[in-house]
């Protein structure tokens, strides 16, 4: 079930990059089925990103659905989910919540220095520093994930019964 699920969402990290860039040339288009299905992907990329025109990438004069930020984190999930499939399956190790959090450095770097005033990046810096983080943790949740579904497929081994 979880190799199964690992699919899945592997799937739909990959379908979801393509949906981003695909609801921009929907939009543009005068098919009103197309227009109407980029528009359910701006809608349901605005529930997670802000969308704020200057902080999103716009491609053909149109707006991305999401900011530099959310595409460079969805782009590595994706990137990262499939790497995920093609290394070992052994067990994820504690060290993977290190990883995770050194990932996460240069996105926490730039947020915070973007917050209290100190830098004012570019879509680019934004994406580019979202992209250890997103691959990271996309790779560790889906090898996770897959050693679990290999784990609960082999066979138990009981304990030898110890003389009385």
């Amino acid at each position: 079930m979880q190799k199964r699920l690992a699919g899945y969402l592997t799937a739909a990290a990959v379908l979801w990059v393509v949906a981003i860039f695909a609801a921009r040339y929907a939009i543009a288009s005068n098919r009103p089925v197309l227009v109407g299905a980029g528009a359910l992907v701006y809608q349901g990329a605005g529930l997670i990103c802000h969308q704020r025109p200057e902080r999103s990438f716009h491609l053909g004069g149109v707006q991305l659905p999401v900011c530099g930020r959310c595409l460079g984190l969805y782009i590595s999930g994706a990137i990262g989910a499939v790497a995920a499939w093609f290394t070992s399956r052994r067990s994820i190790s504690r060290r993977s919540r290190t990883a995770l959090a050194i990932a996460a450095l240069p996105t926490a770097l730039t947020v915070s220095l973007e917050f209290v005033g100190v830098i004012h990046p570019g879509n680019l810096v934004r994406a580019v520093s979202a992209l250890p983080l997103g691959a990271t943790a996309a790779w560790i949740f889906v090898r996770s994930l897959r050693a679990d579904a290999e784990a609960d497929a082999r066979p138990a081994t009981y304990a030898r019964k110890q003389p009385s």
